[in-house]
């Protein structure tokens, strides 16, 4: 990545500082180490939401843009000021009461989401290219570029119809999340009351056609039943892209000491995920959990449709201006990690930050703050090695991993 005129500007602010007493030598040192690391690293962020702001006509992805105006928390300037060299965008699938009507309009949901990122990418060659494989990422890092890969969030309708494992690894998919807040044809949610007891035997042969075609499969969000059964089908390494440490913070959707452990006997690997309440409870203003709530009944049964989804949004935010959330911090998340590591070990952990779905930290909101998290895992006495893993080198081992299998069978 090039990050060189950022390090330049940036030594020579914390030269001034040292100058004038407002830090010490030892702070400039790490923090210049830490700045040198995160250059030479390639960094992928494993799962952001952001593909839903390209619908709106005052989102321009090559520009910097205002969250507060509907900008969201990703784009490729901001991506480039924060080091984040890969990204995995999340083409979400909303399933509604899984009708045949909901199972025919997921299709065209899907592909209109892959032409957008793919036109919001092919539009502006000079910041980012699309990518399939790590070779991919590596090369496009070398240009200066932002390297984007396609992802599902939510593959219920691959239950009710396998070929489309095919027809979305044809469009560039090479990550897939098997279900989100609500159980699905493939298997149970972490956060719904279970329905298959675990996985579905749809969902079987979903795992096994992922594998045959080499895309990555992506445990997040699913139940602790599902996650096991999954481990039992599978012949190739899974990856949580946004998942963090349950032993820390007791979240249906973060994963215990157990699950850790067996993702490391898999292989696999659990990008953590920056969403602040993953991460650490933090005592909130009552008005805001009392706005919360009415907003969550609100809208209990009325997320079908793209429109609500936009409502939603819209309103969250408003609570987020009149109550602002108390957040965890990036030592809160590296704490996670610093747990992780020493349960499951230093190659089965990564980052997903899960910006634009509710993701973002007091010290780390949105993508050009990515480096706090390098500046704090330098400050903890992790290793550039230790960093480069961390960073990217785990989860494009997995990748190269499944990648590899599917192209042994053909």
């Amino acid at each position: 990545m090039n990050f060189k005129n950022y390090v330049v500007s940036f030594s020579l602010v914390l030269f001034l500082l040292l100058v004038l007493g407002g830090c010490s030598q030892e702070t400039v040192d790490i923090t210049e180490k830490a700045a040198g690391i995160h250059e030479r690293v390639l960094t992928v962020d494993t799962h952001v939401d952001s593909p839903h702001l390209l619908m709106n006509p005052d989102y321009d992805i090559s520009k910097v843009n205002d969250f507060a105006e509907g900008g969201g928390q990703v784009d490729f300037p901001r991506m480039k000021m924060g080091g984040v060299d890969a990204i995995c965008f999340a083409t979400f699938l909303s399933q509604g009461e899984r009708t045949q009507k909901d199972f025919e309009e997921s299709i065209p949901k899907a592909m209109a989401t892959f032409k957008m990122i793919k036109e919001a990418v092919n539009s502006h060659p000079e910041l980012a290219e699309l990518a399939t494989t790590p070779q991919d990422a590596y090369r496009i890092e070398q240009t200066g570029k932002r390297a984007v890969f396609l992802s599902i969030e939510n593959g219920f309708s691959l239950g009710l119809d396998n070929s489309l494992i095919k027809k979305y690894y044809d469009e560039g998919v090479r990550v897939c999340g098997l279900s989100h807040a609500r159980n699905n044809e493939i298997c149970d949610s972490a956060n719904d009351v279970p329905e298959h007891n675990g996985l579905s035997e749809a969902g079987r042969r979903v795992i096994e056609e992922m594998n045959r075609l080499g895309i990555v499969i992506d445990v997040s969000h699913i139940s602790d039943k599902a996650y096991y059964d999954v481990l039992e089908v599978t012949k190739l390494p899974i990856v949580a892209t946004h998942s963090s440490a349950r032993a820390l913070c007791d979240n249906p959707r973060n994963m215990t000491d157990d699950m850790l452990r067996k993702l490391a006997e898999n292989g696999g690997v659990i990008q953590l995920c920056l969403l602040s309440g993953y991460i650490k409870v933090v005592e909130q203003d009552p008005q805001r959990i009392d706005a919360l709530k009415k907003l969550e009944e609100k809208y209990s049964d009325r997320m079908q449709t793209e429109e609500d989804q936009a409502a939603f949004r819209e309103e969250r935010k408003e609570i987020d201006r009149m109550y602002p959330p108390k957040m965890a911090t990036v030592a809160d998340a590296v704490d996670h990690i610093d747990h992780i590591v020493q349960v499951a070990g230093i190659d089965h952990i990564g980052i997903g930050s899960d910006f634009d779905g509710g993701g973002g930290l007091a010290d780390c909101w949105d993508a050009s703050e990515m480096g706090n998290i390098t500046l704090e895992l330098v400050k903890r006495g992790y290793t550039e090695e230790q960093i480069r893993k961390i960073w990217g080198g785990n989860f494009f081992r997995v990748m190269q991993q499944s990648q590899d299998y599917a192209a042994n069978l053909k």
